[in-house]
């Protein structure tokens, strides 16, 4: 099957699959209440098969839904740039430890300038400690990063990633960056609020009502970035546990899937928390880096970008960022930018 064919294979299934979460909806009574779709374990089930990009660049594969950022797109989204006016999309370091940052950053000056001679050329410096994965620092999620009944992306045994680090799906495999056009959906622009409240889900609807508002579409090869408003309201009212955040119902993959997106990207952990799946925790996540090969960029700080793109009201941008060179890492920090 051709990639085209696969794609619009793909597409078909996708609509057949929000179709038929809207028929189980109108049929539950709970679901009837909100017109929502009542998703559960199964549908996360049928939806690691339905949406699943194994073996769609072959059986070695590693980069998974960065394969669509073909040198075509690359050349499209730097011709976007008609400013050149860049912004970090990189929280500043938590370095204080809170609810939701449990292992902050840990820097340490090493040779300060105090303690070197005042004459000649002398130096300083200072060594990082970071665990960067969870719920607080700016990070990308590498494919080996999440697990589906032993398996991780393309079908390798989740036994790959061991004590010496991932021999599959590794952050390595994006050494050369990530150079592609970025979406922003800002869910709390949409809503008319300054901050989506924690465990506030959003639906495909919700990112469609978005594009006609905004004047933009989600395409192949983009990088779609969600806004929840999550930094500005723990800087307005402090940390809180994030046991609950505002983020993606599961019934988002399969429209993600059929506008193949390569990476997804938010302010916090891009799913809705609790996911509103009895038994599944994060199912977007693993739907994204286990069934799709969908790299994330989670923990991003949009406030600032939010606000440019309002100004400009331009919605899209050049991305570009360079995850860490390190083999075996299943991720690394981050700090992507928005060129407009």
């Amino acid at each position: 099957m051709s990639d085209k064919e696969f794609r619009t294979s793909s597409r078909r299934a996708a609509i057949q699959q929000l179709a038929a979460s809207a028929m189980v909806a109108a049929a539950s009574p709970a679901a009837a209440q909100t017109g929502r779709p009542n998703s559960t374990p199964e549908d996360f089930v049928r939806l690691q098969k339905q949406i699943s990009n194994w073996n769609r660049w072959g059986a070695n594969d590693q980069m998974g839904a960065v394969n669509l950022i073909t040198p075509a797109k690359r050349k499209a989204a730097l011709g976007t740039v008609r400013e050149g006016a860049s912004f970090s999309m990189a929280r500043n370091a938590e370095i204080k430890e809170a609810v939701d940052n449990p292992t902050p950053i840990v820097r340490k000056t090493t040779r300060t300038g105090a303690s070197q001679p005042k004459t000649g050329i002398t130096s300083t410096s200072d060594t990082f400690f970071i665990s960067y994965h969870g719920m607080a620092h700016t990070h990308m999620d590498s494919l080996c990063h999440f697990v589906y009944d032993g398996k991780i992306y393309n079908g390798y045994s989740s036994d790959t990633v061991g004590e010496d680090g991932a021999a599959k799906n590794s952050i390595i495999n994006f050494k050369n960056g990530i150079i592609t056009r970025g979406v922003l959906m800002d869910m709390a622009r949409y809503k008319g609020v300054d901050w989506l409240e924690p465990g506030t889900p959003i639906y495909p609807e919700d990112l469609e009502g978005w594009e006609k508002k905004a004047g933009v579409k989600v395409e192949s090869g983009d990088v779609m970035i969600v806004r929840t408003g999550r930094w500005a309201r723990r800087d307005a009212l402090g940390p809180w546990p994030v046991q609950k955040l505002a983020g993606l119902h599961m019934s988002c993959a399969p429209w993600m899937h059929a506008r193949d997106v390569a990476i997804l990207g938010g302010d916090d952990a891009q799913d809705v928390l609790p996911s509103q799946v009895e038994g599944v925790s994060q199912p977007i996540h693993a739907l994204c880096i286990v069934a799709m090969g969908m790299p994330i960029f989670d923990n991003l700080d949009l406030e600032l970008v939010g606000r440019e793109a309002e100004k400009r009201k331009r919605w899209d941008f050049l991305v570009t960022a360079s995850p860490a060179a390190v083999p075996g890492a299943t991720g690394s920090v981050l700090n992507p930018i928005a060129t407009f």
